[in-house]
């Protein structure tokens, strides 16, 4: 049996990179999917590759910075595939520059959706978890180990999330449901492409695509982290060095970020 036979999976930010190469590997391992994003024309095509695996699908229009539209999207799901079993906070993007660069709308908004639009889907289908005994997957960063100069924005964010993370984690294991922080790397998605608004600008030149995870191979260890309910698990190579380091050796990586000048992605332009 497959480790998601007819669980139903929810997935917000499921029209590229990481979530749309989680719908596939869901439904590899069995599930139904209900995918969540702004763009319904994409995720229509995500949806139709899920059905050719033999697996239900149901593409949702849906902005994790309104209120209502998860709640919506959720009822949705459960009108069209039952009950979820696992709900997947994925949707987000990346604030960059320094701070001097940005404003207090650059931080709100950045927090509107990497912290506020995982506190919607948390709300949205925590019902459903509880009485599922499911699981709650929560797309970190390693920038929310260690932040470097030009993300504070994004690394404010993605530390809330572990913080999130680690709260739920004690809160909600009397009621069944697991928490599970995914701290990825660098891996290919759209995230370089996107500018400080949000607003994708498709073809620019990706800084360090020579070290990215493909995206398959992330929903793989992912969903495995799932099945097995693991706390957290940071994805690349990379990434579980840098961790390491920051654990154990701050001051190596401050004096490496200050000796080496290391900056964040710049924001992409057209």
């Amino acid at each position: 049996m497959a480790a998601f036979d007819s669980h139903v999976v929810f997935i917000t930010g499921a029209s590229s990179g990481i979530g749309a190469a989680l719908a596939q590997e869901f439904a590899r391992q069995g599930a139904d999917v209900a995918l969540a994003a702004r763009r319904l024309d994409r995720l229509q095509t995500v949806a139709a590759k899920v059905e050719t695996m033999g697996r239900r699908a149901v593409a949702l229009a849906c902005d994790v910075t309104r209120d209502g539209d998860l709640e919506r999207a959720a009822a949705q799901t459960r009108a069209a595939l039952g009950p979820i079993a696992v709900a997947v906070a994925n949707a987000g993007f990346g604030v960059v520059g320094e701070v001097t660069r940005l404003t207090l709308d650059d931080y709100r908004r950045q927090f509107e959706t990497n912290v506020f639009g995982v506190l919607r889907t948390v709300y949205a289908t925590l019902d459903d978890l509880r009485r599922t005994r499911g699981r709650l997957v929560i797309i970190g960063s390693v920038s929310g180990h260690l932040s470097t100069p030009g993300a504070s924005a994004y690394g404010m964010s993605k530390f809330a999330l572990r913080a999130l993370a680690q709260s739920l984690g004690a809160e909600l294991a009397p009621d069944g449901v697991a928490v599970v922080l995914i701290s990825p790397g660098f891996v290919t998605s759209e995230l370089h492409e996107v500018d400080n608004r949000g607003v994708r600008h498709a073809g620019v030149r990706d800084p360090v695509y020579r070290l990215r995870m493909p995206a398959a191979t992330a929903a793989r260890r992912i969903v495995g982290a799932t099945a097995r309910r693991r706390r957290e698990i940071v994805l690349t190579g990379h990434g579980k060095f840098s961790v390491f380091l920051q654990r154990h050796v701050p001051w190596l990586i401050d004096a490496g970020i200050r000796r080496f000048g290391i900056r964040a992605r710049r924001e992409p332009i057209s």
